[in-house]
């Protein structure tokens, strides 16, 4: 049995939030949006593709990698339609990243853009996922430094969003997590302000997970927190 807790905060910045999560520990689901289009537009881009997944999976006879892959798929093509269907929409799309209990402790996980999942084991935190940004898929490639691409015109941009295209690029991973280990789901308004070594030590402490999660939010406001900021802590119910 896995437990969790999210949290989500407009940030520091902004006064609207188009972050949107969903937590079902008892079903072993786990989802993260990060929505763009616009303060209506991308609220309602993240909101809608973390309903579709959860009801899709809901009401699935499996509970496996193709299954969360397909919600996601589904995802992509309800988002599109909504913006489709209203002039005000145009142009909307959210990130998403998810992770689905397949068996005990086993997780698949899928992504679609820069919302990110990460894993502490053993004290140590390194990133599960990959960025669907021109940052890794065109300018690290292309043999750019690291302070040319933290200061490129482009380093924000997504090269793939759920709800933009007919079609959607998943990237897909497995996972299983240990006594001990910690899973973390977030949004760019946290790994993109927060020194990865602040955000280990975070979830290094021995805090619950509630705490954990005001904790990195705090610590995304003492950055500045330019953007909404959501995280989502996954780990074997103790």
């Amino acid at each position: 049995m896995l437990e969790a807790y999210a949290l989500t905060d407009p940030g520091r910045v902004r006064t609207s939030n188009q972050d949107s999560f969903r937590i079902i520990p008892e079903a072993g689901l786990f989802l993260l949006a990060d929505g763009m289009g616009g303060a209506r537009g991308g609220e309602r881009a993240s909101q809608l593709a973390v309903e579709c997944v959860a009801d899709v999976l809901s009401r699935s006879a499996h509970r496996d990698a193709a299954a969360l892959l397909g919600a996601v798929e589904e995802a992509n093509l309800v988002v599109l339609r909504e913006a489709t269907r209203d002039p005000r929409l145009e142009g909307m799309g959210t990130t998403l990243v998810a992770a689905l209990e397949t068996s005990e402790n086993d997780l698949a996980i899928a992504s679609v853009g820069d919302s990110r999942a990460y894993i502490l084991q053993k004290g140590a935190i390194r990133a599960i996922t990959e960025d669907q940004t021109w940052v890794q898929e065109v300018g690290r490639p292309l043999g750019l430094d690291e302070e040319s691409l933290r200061n490129h015109p482009m380093r924000h941009v997504l090269t793939m969003a759920v709800g933009v295209g007919s079609a959607v690029r998943i990237r897909y991973y497995a996972m299983e997590l240990a006594p001990g280990d910690v899973m973390m789901l977030c949004s760019d308004g946290l790994h993109g302000v927060v020194a990865i070594d602040i955000i280990e030590g975070i979830l290094n402490n021995g805090a619950t997970l509630a705490e954990k999660c005001h904790s990195l939010i705090s610590a995304a406001h003492d950055a500045g927190s330019p953007d909404n900021v959501t995280v989502v802590l996954i780990r074997i119910a103790q």
